[in-house]
């Protein structure tokens, strides 16, 4: 058999990112079935913290109108950079778990580490996909993974003129929250 007639072999075992998204596909189907055991508030603001995701530690502020919300973080990585992040999300179903998705922007931006290089800017696109869990009243957990592709880079080396990776990058995030009446 010739070279150009070989198949390439594949690995048959799914990745572990596959694996996530389909139990999160499971997880969104059984919350959000009706007989809610507890209904989320029309409107309101919520602040917590989240540690993953767009930075090491963030503090965010979300603002939401029924199942649909806007949700803004500021974080770092390492204390020598800022990450910006607006992310429009929509909660599916009206149970105490509830699972999402968004679409929004993440700015970083680093200070440079060497005299003479430049500030570093990464735009990005994000998309997390997630599950919010209202353990109390007014205080809810969440795990995310958030789909990142980067849109623009400017690396803080002038010299360095690498094209940028356009992989999707999955990075998973934790966040508490509390709601604000």
């Amino acid at each position: 058999m010739s070279r150009s007639h070989r198949v390439a072999r594949t690995n048959s075992r799914p990745s572990l990112f596959l694996r996530v998204l389909a139990a999160l596909a499971v997880s969104f189907t059984v919350a959000a079935s009706p007989g809610s055991a507890q209904t989320p508030d029309n409107d309101g603001m919520r602040f917590g913290l989240s540690f993953g995701g767009v930075s090491t530690v963030g503090v965010l502020i979300e603002f939401f109108d029924g199942n649909q919300s806007l949700d803004f973080t500021i974080g770092t990585w390492a204390f020598k950079d800022v990450s910006v992040s607006a992310v429009a999300k929509r909660y599916m179903g009206d149970r105490a778990v509830r699972p999402y998705v968004g679409a929004g922007l993440w700015l970083a931006v680093a200070s440079p580490a060497i005299a003479g290089e430049r500030t570093g800017l990464a735009l990005v696109f994000r998309a997390p996909v997630g599950v919010d869990w209202r353990a109390r009243d007014d205080h809810s957990l969440g795990l995310a993974v958030n789909l990142n592709r980067g849109l623009l880079v400017r690396r803080s080396d002038p010299e360095d003129t690498l094209p940028m990776n356009g992989r999707l990058v999955p990075l998973p995030g934790l966040y508490y929250r509390y709601t604000s009446r």
